[in-house]
C-alpha cells in the first residue's frame, strides 16, 4: 500500500471516532429530528461509494475496493430507508385524527 493510502485509511478512523463522539452527546430528543436531516448526506453518501465502487478497477485491490465499496452501498442505503421510516413515523404522529360524534 502507499503512503496515501495510508493517510486516506487514517483519515477514515479519525472520522469515525470524532463521528462516534460527536453523535454520543445529542440529547435523545434530537436524535429523530437529526436523522430525518441527514438522509440528504446520506445520499451523497451512497453517490460517493457508488463512484468509489466503479473506479476500483483501476486499483491493483479490485476485489477489497468492490466489497468495500458494496458494503458501504448497503450501509448508506440502510441507513436511508431507516431516516425515512423514522421521518414518517415521527410525522404520523402530528396527524389529527377526526373524531366521530356520536
Amino acid at each position: 500500500m502507499t503512503e496515501f493510502q495510508y493517510i486516506l485509511i487514517a483519515v477514515f478512523f479519525i472520522a469515525m471516532i470524532v463521528g462516534y463522539l460527536i453523535i454520543n452527546k445529542v440529547p435523545s430528543l434530537l436524535h429523530t429530528p437529526l436523522m430525518s436531516g441527514m438522509n440528504a448526506l446520506s445520499g451523497v453518501t451512497i453517490l460517493g461509494s457508488l463512484v468509489a465502487t466503479a473506479f476500483a478497477i483501476e486499483t491493483p485491490y479490485k476485489m477489497l475496493g468492490y466489497i468495500f465499496g458494496s458494503l458501504a452501498i448497503i450501509l448508506a442505503m440502510i441507513n436511508v430507508v431507516g431516516g425515512f421510516v423514522v421521518t414518517g413515523r415521527m410525522l404520523k404522529m402530528f396527524v389529527h385524527r377526526e373524531r366521530k360524534d356520536d
